[in-house]
């Protein structure tokens, strides 16, 4: 419904040519016919033929299939998970929008790609989607004013924001382009009430899979995946028993206040911290959304390992939050402050490129003699330049499927 604009384009044409062709007799494999002449030679005629154009397609929960007859060219995305996406297919250019503010989001990228020989996301033009001030506020004539082929990004998401309404998705659908996108799976948190009987809950890489085709690239995503694979492969083989891993809090600190995360609870926000198999520290207690801890409650717990979330490049400078703990009488009797172990960590909303680095970052801080130690982090470097012999992934292999070149 509402996709003609930009989709389907061709597909009458490719079927009226093909009736044509046979019609006329042309061989099945297109390269030539042979007519009889008036002297009675035989006479081979090059017979032009057209392939049938490519269907970039693809599916997924909450709002079904959508397609275009050419990969889309200027695309609206929200949040990282997608803008990593679209780079990652060789799309990056496409990209003309970021929920928040892009130079935030962009040195994030950056920190990742600068250790990926020759990719990189250029972000001085994009243009922020929420314009609010301590709340989000999306404009609906801000979509028109983009007109992008394809808006990355989940409906569900845009109806949970002030002043919007399934129908004021449907007129984006209808007049500008459609929506593809799925952002409730990072923590399988409820969709708004009137998307939840289609909605589905997806992995990373199962979202990534499904965005390729739009953009003609499922090679490059299987390329991507089997490196993905062999990480974890890696990391599967090099885990300790169960009883010698640490218990680890994932958690973001402001003004005294701690927020906790658990760790190996479902969703794609730990795609970088599950499969490392470690104690979740807040397992059995009301960690979530909402949640916060003082102090004292911390130490009651006492991980081994803090992780702090969005620590790479982002909002927060985590080795000053970790000097604030330790300056505190209560906060310096941590176990993971006293052994130095409390941690920047990666994004949860991340896409596969992140979320490489960010499973071999957190292999080397939950279990350094088995993956090398993690080098430390400067507030707003570059992820760190790990010697060769020490990466859990190959950089160059990467950077390769990203150009195409795989």
């Amino acid at each position: 419904m509402g996709m003609e604009r930009r989709q389907f384009v061709g597909t009458a044409a490719a079927a009226l040519a093909g009736g044509l062709a046979g019609c006329a007799g042309s061989s099945s494999d297109g390269a030539e016919t042979t007519t009889e002449t008036e002297t009675g030679t035989s006479t081979a005629t090059p017979v032009e033929t057209t392939a049938p154009p490519q269907e970039y397609a693809s599916s997924m929960a909450p709002v079904g299939g959508v397609s275009f007859d050419a990969p889309p060219s200027s695309v609206s995305v929200y949040s990282l998970t997608y803008a990593d996406l679209a780079v990652a297919y060789g799309h990056g250019d496409a990209v003309n929008s970021l929920g928040f503010d892009a130079a935030a989001g962009g040195n994030t990228l950056d920190a990742y790609y600068a250790r990926l020989d020759g990719v990189d996301f250029d972000y001085d033009d994009l243009t922020q989607l929420n314009s609010g001030s301590g709340e989000i506020r999306v404009e609906k004539e801000v979509f028109y004013e983009l007109d992008s082929d394809l808006h990355l990004m989940d409906p569900a998401l845009l109806t949970s924001f002030d002043g919007w309404e399934r129908a004021d998705v449907e007129e984006i659908t209808d007049n500008v382009g459609p929506w593809f996108g799925n952002v409730y799976s990072r923590t399988h948190s409820q969709p708004p009430e009137s998307w939840r009987d289609a909605y589905e809950y997806y992995g990373l890489w199962e979202i990534a899979e499904r965005v390729a085709p739009l953009f003609g690239e499922s090679d490059r995503y299987e390329a991507l995946a089997a490196v993905h694979d062999d990480l974890l492969a890696t990391i599967e083989a090099g885990l300790p028993p169960e009883s010698e891993r640490p218990s680890v809090a994932a958690l973001i600190y402001f003004d005294g206040t701690f927020y906790p995360s658990a760790i190996n609870a479902p969703g794609f926000a730990n795609a970088h911290v599950r499969p490392l198999g470690a104690t979740d520290a807040f397992a059995d207690t009301d960690a979530g959304f909402g949640t916060t801890y003082d102090y004292e409650t911390l130490l009651e717990l006492d991980p081994d390992v803090i992780l702090h979330q969005y620590g790479i490049a982002s909002y927060y400078d985590v080795a000053a939050i970790r000097e604030t703990i330790a300056d505190d009488p209560v906060g310096s009797d941590l176990t993971a402050i006293q052994n130095d172990r409390f941690y920047p960590s990666g994004t949860p909303v991340q896409g596969p490129l992140m979320n490489l680095f960010q499973l071999e970052m957190t292999a080397k801080q939950l279990y350094p003699e088995q993956f090398g130690a993690w080098p430390g982090y400067e507030h707003g470097a570059a992820y760190p330049a790990i010697p060769e012999d020490e990466r859990l992934f190959d950089r160059e292999r990467v950077a390769d499927i990203v150009a195409g070149s795989n």
